[in-house]
């Protein structure tokens, strides 16, 4: 064998650093997914809330809900957009933590009441952040912020079949099978007062779930509150083919843990599912509980289902699979 003139190794060289090169962007063009639950590294009862952050930076943050300790919590950061599924008190932040880790994952201590201005509405306030929703809620949400003093016109709306671009990100809402009323305390006053007296709620329009379409080519159905729907098929797999899937899989007020698994082993057909709204203390030191709602969903599910652990970040690429943190 004659070793390889010079002009050859550095020709061989020169290659092996630009497929190098051309490899880190992959690597580094990731959608980062982090959970703020109410018990660091555990899936609990009220956690809702995921940031999801774009490889150029935007961070978008869904459902706050309950487990994120107002617009101070330290894990927050840069929030560019918060986005609601409906109204309902566990999604926009009826009330919420103090700090994390007080009380049992199955009951979270709860103490500070965020009515009649949401936990989410103070922390896109706080953060200068778009608030981006469908259905009839962005005027309530353009209401809440200029009764704090905020700008109205950073409660934005996006409807079925329309997006919305922020950053690299591509937003829209889909349909979601679900209720949507706002009750008494959110709304406040005389008017709050009154429906609760009688039972009921005023309309927001529909509840949605959204699909975000991030600059790495990853898209991913949020599908908020609901049941099974037809538009999970041909809308979310057929139209937008996502390729991960944040599911509800709480019961008896959204899907269950059989549905649920019907729906990503028939209808989308992901390369993986993060479990979310799960209801219930479904880890224990991290680990998922034997015989929880949890463990019946893993094992009814034909794709990968990962746990958002509070505090932990997971990171996908374009395809749907988890590179790091699962």
């Amino acid at each position: 064998m004659h070793p390889k003139p010079p002009i050859a190794l550095a020709r061989a060289a020169l290659t092996l650093c630009l497929l190098g090169a051309a490899a880190l962007p992959a690597i580094a063009e990731t959608v980062k997914i982090t959970p703020l639950g109410s018990h660091d590294g555990e899936l609990c009862r009220f956690d809702r809330a995921l940031i999801l952050e774009d490889p150029d930076g935007t961070r978008l943050l869904y459902d706050a809900g309950r487990t994120v300790a107002g617009a101070e919590d330290a894990r927050l950061g840069r929030i560019d957009v918060v986005l609601v599924s409906h109204l309902h008190g566990d999604h926009v932040g009826d009330r919420r933590i103090a700090q994390t880790n007080a009380g049992a994952c199955a009951e979270p201590e709860t103490p500070v009441v965020t009515a009649p201005s949401t936990n989410s509405v103070e922390i896109a306030l706080a953060k200068g952040a778009t608030i981006i929703t469908g259905s009839e809620m962005p005027r309530f949400f353009a209401g809440k912020l200029q009764a704090l003093g905020g700008d109205a016109s950073t409660s934005q709306l996006v409807r079925f079949g329309g997006s919305r671009m922020v950053g690299g990100v591509s937003v829209t809402t889909v349909p979601a099978v679900h209720s949507n009323g706002v009750s008494g305390d959110l709304i406040g006053g005389k008017l709050g007062d009154m429906l609760d007296a009688v039972g009921l709620t005023a309309y927001a329009g529909p509840a949605t779930g959204y699909v975000l379409t991030f600059s790495n080519g990853l898209v991913v159905y949020l599908s908020g509150d609901t049941g099974i729907n037809a538009e999970q098929e041909s809308v979310v797999r057929g139209h937008y083919g996502a390729k991960l899937v944040v599911m509800n899989i709480g019961d008896t007020f959204t899907t269950g843990p059989k549905e649920a698994a019907y729906v990503i082993n028939q209808l989308i057909k992901p390369a993986a599912v993060i479990a979310s709204h799960v209801n219930e203390a479904a880890t224990k030191d991290g680990q998922v509980v034997p015989n929880t709602k949890t463990d019946t969903f893993i094992r009814a599910s034909s794709v990968p289902v990962y746990l958002p652990l509070s505090g932990r970040t997971m990171a996908f690429d374009r395809d749907g699979n988890c590179l790091s943190g699962c």
